[in-house]
């Protein structure tokens, strides 16, 4: 019996670490719209100080504040390759089991083949195989919203904006995730 209990307590004192940085999904809304709110605060604060044409030292103190407490919040809230709670837990990444040779990762669509001698520019064209792998959630890796008639696609591990009538890339961030 005290060996069970020992095997509980060991399994319970290992398992709260890992449970405690699994991040729900309502969480990471709760956050980004926390992080929102900051930014509009933010915004009125600086609006605030300049309305007079004169910002004293304390108010530019307290705003250097904010904005650094703003942008350590979007770090806390974006995409990081190096924070496991940043990606694991997010469903677009469940079937990720780390990298493979010759194959590269589209999240949400799982592992497929490296097509060789492709440069990934702007004013190219994406390739067929690759227009249907949109990214689902831009603002999680910090991308900009795609204008009208554009979307994200990932791209041997690249975020590529493609005009979605033609293919026609737009920009291109390499190594983004």
């Amino acid at each position: 019996m005290k060996h069970l209990l020992y095997a509980a307590v060991a399994v319970v004192t290992a398992a709260a670490p890992i449970a405690a940085s699994a991040q729900p999904a309502h969480e990471r809304r709760e956050d980004r719209r926390e992080l929102q709110e900051d930014r509009r605060e933010l915004r009125e604060d600086r609006r605030d100080a300049h309305r007079d044409g004169v910002v004293t030292g304390r108010e530019q103190r307290e705003l250097n504040r904010d904005r650094s407490e703003v942008r350590q919040s979007q770090r806390e809230v974006r995409f990081n390759r190096a924070r496991a709670e940043t990606w694991r837990n997010r469903s677009e990444w469940r079937s990720y089991r780390g990298a493979r040779p010759g194959y590269w990762y589209a999240p949400g669509y799982g592992y497929r083949p490296v097509v060789r001698g492709h440069n990934w520019r702007r004013g190219a064209y994406v390739p067929a195989a690759y227009r249907g792998y949109y990214v689902q959630d831009p603002y999680y890796y910090g991308l900009r919203a795609p204008p009208r008639g554009y979307r994200w696609v990932y791209a041997d591990g690249n975020f590529v904006l493609m005009a979605l009538a033609t293919g026609l890339i737009a920009e291109v961030l390499m190594n983004g995730y």
